[in-house]
């Protein structure tokens, strides 16, 4: 008989998450202890993101951004006309706005930003909220590879064409990050954007200002696991090769919607591919 899996963290276990990353103890060692003391997986994530990056939204108060505010700038309709082929919309989501798209990418160019990537593939970084310097940290598992801007004649094409998908220009992007997951690796739930009471943030913020929308393309099949999940609106996505998953998190007002809180889900069996782009409000120097 299995024992029932705890699926409410109370406050004693709230202050536990808190006191131990304040000393410095990966989240990773924090989810597995929870496990032990038989906390569902999802619930336990979610806690040690809150305890990360914030609580849970409350619901929006009078005179806030409402769903509605956060429009998409996504194109209508089921295709979206970029300059070398269409893209179909498969899924839309009004908040947080995503969307998942279908044929952003061919079977070729997959294979090639793969190859491409190999060489250089390094362990991945993140943002330090306290210097904004890129620091290896355990909530993020993968092996990443940068691409400038119009690097070479593939990444020119794919530049232009999430420029059309993103309806921004080519000069608002970051490069191109095309990043590896094995088996086990995982990004635990976060946000894209850059905190604004985070100091590290600031120099991030300086150069082009906030990140607005982003998408994630996959390049190959995950066996299992490695889904791309948004764990405040209980939606996941299971990675195929060559589509894409779009989404934004910033107003026109310049609010940013905490239910854009996403990671990535361990891969249980093969490896995940992806390539990532980033858009920001203004030029960036990519």
């Amino acid at each position: 008989m299995h024992a029932r899996r705890h699926t409410k963290v109370t406050p004693d276990w709230h202050r536990w998450i808190g006191e131990a990353l304040a000393s410095g103890n990966a989240p990773a060692d924090l989810l597995a202890t929870m496990k032990e003391h038989q906390f569902d997986e999802r619930v336990a994530r979610d806690a040690i993101a809150d305890a990360m990056f914030g609580g849970t939204a409350p619901p929006p108060a009078a005179g806030s951004v409402q769903a509605s505010e956060f429009r998409s700038r996504l194109a209508p309709g089921h295709v979206i006309r970029a300059p070398d082929r269409d893209i179909r919309v498969l899924v839309r989501v009004a908040r947080p706005v995503i969307a998942v798209l279908d044929n952003v990418l061919d079977g070729a160019e997959c294979d090639a930003l793969m190859a491409m990537a190999r060489s250089r593939l390094a362990r991945s970084a993140v943002v330090s909220p306290d210097s904004g310097s890129n620091t290896v940290m355990d909530i993020r598992t993968s092996e990443g590879a940068y691409f400038h801007r119009a690097e070479n004649e593939l990444v020119q094409r794919i530049d232009a064409r999430t420029a059309a998908i993103m309806q921004l220009t080519e000069e608002h992007g970051e490069g191109l990050q095309v990043m590896r997951y094995g088996v086990g690796g995982e990004y635990m739930p976060h946000y894209d954007y850059f905190a604004p009471d985070q100091k590290g943030s600031a120099p991030h913020i300086a150069s082009g200002g906030q990140r607005v929308s982003t998408l994630i393309m996959y390049l190959d099949d995950v066996e299992a696991g490695g889904e791309t999940i948004f764990p405040r609106i209980d939606f996941s996505y299971v990675p195929r090769k060559g589509q894409g998953l779009y989404f934004e998190y910033a107003a026109a007002d310049g609010s940013l919607d905490p239910l854009s809180l996403h990671g990535g889900a361990p891969v249980v069996h093969g490896e995940k591919w992806i390539v990532t782009k980033w858009m920001r409000e203004r030029a960036f120097a990519g």
